[in-house]
């Protein structure tokens, strides 16, 4: 099938960028390789943003919480679907791009179906994918990569990594409840795992490399809490500290230059990041740049250095471990600037948000 515009990814961007480009009457076809919202689908059940609810609003649809305060997964998800229903937006779910190639009149997308989207929980699973996946060819002039920059966790590749106790996320905390757990990292994931497991009764160990929390990278409401908790020995805390090897019980620590020690762990959660799954632009030909492999584009109207293809949301950033930051709050505008360029427009100013405010 042959389209003007083929968007990729369906997160918030990416469903404010449909919904404006259905009411212009654009064609364009919507893929996404998961759920909507397929990297807030597997955030820990009842977490919460960091940023307030008009600021992570789209398409001038407001977001109204239960008690008026900042949205949870839960009411975000909810809010996602209410926006795609109240503009009739058609959006091909569990579609996933798997090749992009650059053509004379624009591009040519391989699409397969997917059993979900691209990492999470559910990625820990699978032990391969199906052969058996139905495949077809899309066409389009122009591509939209609002893909986000969360997909794939980062290994601390140690022994024991691969056991079946051992995540990269953090599933139902009710599954935890008396049982001992290391969290294995120092930002806001693991801090917010580490508090929400003590409240259900797991006994919990924290292990981080740096020699102390950075009050700067953690939620506001986050650090004093967790700070108690360490001081009142409810929560066990290891600074300066590598994982040496992971068993199936027990996970060997080390402590700087000390010798390595045993803690006891029915359940061990890598809470050490994630990065972006970079494949998509690299197929199509775009240059990434940096450690953080930040896609190569134009700040005014959000085009990659390959012509007619764009770049929207987080996605812009790459891997955020770089210092190069975007977050929904602040993308927005990327709305307005890629329509603007389809469209001849003239592109909107650009305001800066204040980023004291922003999810780190």
């Amino acid at each position: 099938m042959n389209h003007d515009i083929a968007i990729i990814g369906a997160g918030p961007i990416g469903i404010e960028l449909a919904a404006e480009l259905k009411r212009l009457k654009i064609d364009y076809v919507h893929l996404e390789a998961g759920p909507i919202g397929s990297t807030i689908n597997w955030y820990a059940p009842g977490t919460h943003f960091f940023s307030s609810a008009e600021r992570i609003a789209i398409s001038g649809v407001p977001l109204e919480t239960a008690n008026q305060q900042k949205p949870t997964r839960e009411e975000y998800l909810s809010y996602l679907r209410s926006v795609v229903r109240q503009f009739d937006l058609k959006i091909e779910t569990f579609q996933k791009v798997s090749d992009i190639v650059s053509e004379t009149n624009g591009f040519k997308l391989k699409v397969s179906s997917s059993p979900q989207g691209v990492g999470g929980p559910q990625s820990e699973l699978l032990e391969k994918p199906s052969t058996a996946l139905f495949t077809r060819k899309i066409s389009a002039q122009k591509i939209i990569l609002a893909i986000g920059d969360m997909h794939l966790p980062n290994l601390i590749e140690v022994p024991g990594e691969e056991l079946p106790h051992v995540s990269h996320y953090l599933k139902e905390p009710h599954l935890y409840f008396g049982k001992d757990v290391l969290i294995v990292g120092g930002k806001n994931s693991a801090v917010e795992a580490a508090i929400r497991l003590y409240r259900i009764g797991a006994k919990v160990s924290l292990c981080y490399r740096g020699r102390a929390l950075d009050k700067d990278r953690i939620k506001y409401w986050l650090f004093p809490e967790l700070e108690w908790l360490i001081k009142k020995k409810f929560i066990r805390f290891y600074p300066s500290t590598t994982v040496i090897e992971l068993k199936r019980t027990q996970a060997l620590l080390q402590q700087e230059e000390d010798e390595s020690f045993l803690v006891p762990c029915d359940f061990v959660l890598l809470l050490t990041g994630y990065r972006q799954d970079t494949s998509l632009f690299e197929r199509a030909g775009v240059i990434l740049e940096g450690p953080g492999r930040v896609p190569v584009y134009n700040r005014a109207t959000m085009e990659t250095n390959v012509p007619g293809l764009f770049v929207a949301g987080t996605a812009a950033a790459g891997t955020q471990s770089s210092g190069v930051k975007e977050f929904i709050e602040t993308s927005h505008i990327h709305v307005n600037k890629i329509v603007s360029a389809i469209t001849g427009r003239k592109p909107p100013d650009e305001i800066l948000p204040d980023e004291s405010s922003l999810e780190s």
